[in-house]
């Protein structure tokens, strides 16, 4: 079985990398839209018209499932991917969700991604139809730029985590759902930072409701190829770097 991956960038590797560790499937194939990146400035129509252009260009590869990860396509397109989808099409957005869905409804969540994952509202719209209300969101868009230059951790990073939650009391922070595909590359100071929170992570998440709902299971052994739309060769590198594989 193949499995693509498709994200506007390279955030999306930490997606990729949670399939490829768990081996659901005997290959991944990796599209970076990166030619286009980021789709978070992009109109609606413009994202839906990308997003759809993407699978298309998967569906060359003979893939038996689409992973679409990037939240902001999650947030804009994905209802019209599963319309023309010939497979079974899932977003990081419904796995984030389904991933909290039996904790304390009571708990205190911080949603934190870009300008648009935020403004979309999908997020905050499915955790209180799971009854949650209790529910904090925050456009946190430094954090891309902190990942790609490899700045995860030190001072820098929690200046700007000073930044964005000055107003919050992190000890009270039950749940953080990390709202953009980037951010798992922070999670180490995430955790510090809110120390007494669970971190949901899209990759994790996507990995569980691949399982759960499609019932699948671990193959011997899963191959992974990196495409792009702009400069593979920097894609490669990075999946190198991030995914510590050659």
């Amino acid at each position: 079985m193949k499995c693509g991956v498709f994200d506007s960038g390279i955030g999306g590797l930490s997606v990729a990398s949670s399939i490829l560790k768990a081996k659901l499937f005997d290959e991944i194939i990796y599209y970076g839209d990166t030619a286009r990146v980021p789709y978070g400035n992009k109109n609606e129509s413009t994202i839906i018209r990308y997003s759809l252009e993407a699978m298309e260009f998967l569906k060359n590869f003979n893939i038996d499932f689409l992973v679409v990860a990037c939240n902001t396509a999650s947030a804009t397109a994905i209802d019209e991917l599963k319309k023309e989808a010939p497979f079974p099409v899932v977003g990081v957005i419904e796995a984030g969700v389904k991933a909290v869905e039996n904790e304390d409804k009571n708990s205190s969540i911080l949603l934190i991604g870009t300008k648009r994952t935020i403004k979309s509202k999908k997020y905050e719209k499915f955790l209180r139809e799971k009854g949650f209300k209790n529910i904090i969101s925050i456009a946190t868009p430094l954090f891309v730029p902190l990942v790609e230059e490899g700045i995860t951790e030190g001072k820098i990073v929690n200046e700007i985590f000073d930044l964005y939650f000055k107003n919050i009391d992190r000890k009270k922070i039950d749940i953080v759902i990390l709202g953009c595909t980037h951010y798992p590359f922070l999670s180490n100071s995430l955790q510090k930072y809110f120390p007494n929170a669970k971190l949901i992570h899209s990759g994790q998440a996507i990995v569980e409701l691949l399982k759960n709902e499609y019932n699948l299971t671990p193959k011997k052994s899963t191959s992974i190829n990196f495409l792009a739309s702009d400069d593979p060769q920097h894609l490669r590198q990075k999946a190198k770097e991030w995914l510590n594989i050659d």
